[in-house]
């Protein structure tokens, strides 16, 4: 079995993490990309460090027949990923940006390709299960796709969300959303709606006391005043 050792990890966090500047840049990103948490950012930052780093190394040591080797498998790899352009070189690993890593995770080639309608959405569909890559069932939103899979990404045979015409997969248009809202306004006024006053009833509508009767209530103490005079 081996001695067991603790994981370590596999990703550097910033070494002052309190830059203002930083913070506001890292929640556009997470908004963009519909992440969860600042490390799967970290995470992308140290891919990109770690082969450019590969790079610098390479670029120093290009005479050396080894680095030509190790310049080429790691070309081939950046390639296949979508990362780098054919015919690529070594000083263009030094140009990646975040962006382009993030762009070429699961979670954005779903939303890219139309299978729904937000990045959550489609870190949703993931993450329940309902996504393939090729024969493969993938739950991780993170997993960076190749050229040559981006075509194979597909829902699976069995998921409900197979049917294009599944709910969940309707592109919701702006008027539709319009629409909506004109509907909710409306049937909120009407539910919330006061009587006028042409509507409102009459003081004397409300009495349950006919009108004649207090008039004759009214008369009878004057009637009997005059009797007694006489």
């Amino acid at each position: 079995m081996g001695d067991p050792k603790p994981l370590r990890k596999k990703y550097n966090t910033p070494r002052h993490p309190w830059i203002r500047a930083n913070i506001e840049s890292e929640k556009v990103v997470l908004k963009d990309y519909g992440l969860v948490k600042k490390k799967e950012i970290h995470i992308a930052n140290s891919f990109i460090k770690k082969y450019r780093d590969i790079a610098k190394r390479l670029i120093a040591t290009r005479t050396i027949p080894q680095a030509q080797k190790e310049k080429e498998q790691i070309l081939t790899k950046l390639q296949e990923l979508g990362l780098l352009p054919a015919g690529a070189e070594l000083e263009q690993i030094l140009g990646l940006e975040l962006k382009d890593v993030l762009s070429r995770r699961l979670q954005s080639v779903v939303y890219r390709k139309g299978f729904a309608r937000s990045m959550n959405q489609a870190r949703q569909f993931i993450t329940h299960r309902h996504v393939m890559v090729g024969d493969q069932e993938i739950s991780s939103p993170s997993y960076l796709v190749s050229l040559a899979e981006e075509g194979s990404v597909i829902f699976k045979q069995k998921s409900a969300l197979a049917d294009a015409e599944h709910p969940e997969r309707v592109i919701l248009t702006k008027v539709t959303k319009a629409e909506a809202k004109v509907e909710a306004s409306s049937n909120a006024k009407s539910s919330h709606s006061v009587p006028s006053r042409r509507d409102a009833p009459n003081a004397h509508e409300v009495s349950d006391v006919p009108s004649g009767t207090k008039t004759e209530a009214a008369e009878a103490p004057q009637k009997t005043a005059s009797e007694a005079q006489q």
